[in-house]
């Protein structure tokens, strides 16, 4: 028994090793396998320019280490039933994501048809899909409903896994949608992305305007400055939603909570611990 002691403290070792340098495993989130699964990063667009901070931060996050191998793909324009204009995110999204991206603005049913292929593949290499919903369910439901068709023997409810943090996302999705989700997936609520101390990291932050001196790596100060100036010139025009964080030039990119939520990252606090971890 003693001579299998070291063996077992190696292993032991080896594993948290692992875990950690993908960032802590949440057993409320479930086990996002890195070699396997993928995760999916959905962004309605309409009409809050929060999304545009949150692609910057993503964008952030992606060029750590730990990350960079990171199998992902970022949908934009997964609206629902919310009224108001669209943000145009599409510059945004090529610089951040090269074409690892799908546009579903006005052409849902390709958009659907194209990531449902990228989906597939991961499943029939038995990994696990986690969706980020950084917006509503209706393109979700309608991406399952595609699986579903083709794939009749995959078990939704236990392979796709749906991360919403927002009351407003879920009452601005088609309720019969919302429903839909909640049945024919591992569907989870978490603490919202706006608040801090709540189980969730705090991404809001109206006085949080330092990023230019955060920001060394010049494609990522690139991609801030595009997201920031989109975001002041769309936020609060034509009746969109006016960011009251950003209109005070401050940062809001609190749909990341989801994808920290997903990666075990949880433990972040703020904006602030955010840049000081991934920003360098």
């Amino acid at each position: 028994m003693n001579s299998k002691t070291p063996i077992f403290l190696t292993l032991a070792a080896t594993f948290l090793s692992f875990t950690t340098s993908f960032g802590q495993k949440n057993s409320q989130s479930g086990e996002f396998n890195p070699k396997n699964d993928l995760l999916l990063v959905q962004f309605d667009c309409k009409t809050d320019v929060d999304d545009l901070h949150t692609v910057a931060a993503l964008a952030t996050l992606l060029t750590d280490s730990n990350y960079s191998t990171l199998n992902y793909h970022a949908i934009a324009g997964t609206y629902g039933i919310q009224e108001g204009l669209y943000v145009p995110p599409n510059d945004l999204f090529q610089l951040a994501f090269g074409n690892n991206w799908t546009d579903a603005h006005n052409k849902s049913e390709a958009a659907v048809e194209k990531v449902k292929l990228i989906v597939q593949a991961t499943l029939n290499r038995q990994g696990d899909i986690w969706i980020a919903e950084a917006g509503q369910s209706d393109f979700t439901a309608l991406l399952i409903k595609a699986i579903q068709k083709d794939l009749p023997q995959i078990k939704t409810a236990q392979r796709i896994h749906v991360v919403q943090h927002s009351d407003w996302n879920e009452n601005s999705t088609s309720p019969e949608r919302l429903q839909f989700v909640k049945e024919n997936a591992h569907y989870q609520k978490i603490p919202d992305g706006n608040a801090v101390g709540n189980g969730t990291p705090g991404f809001r932050d109206p006085e949080f305007t330092s990023w230019k001196e955060e920001i060394k790596d010049p494609n990522l100060f690139k991609i801030w400055q595009l997201s920031t100036d989109l975001s002041n010139q769309y936020n609060g025009k034509d009746g969109r939603y006016n960011n009251e964080a950003v209109a005070a030039g401050g940062l809001d990119f609190s749909d990341l909570s989801e994808v920290c939520w997903i990666l075990g990252l949880q433990d972040i606090r703020d904006t602030e611990h955010f840049f000081r971890l991934y920003a360098d």
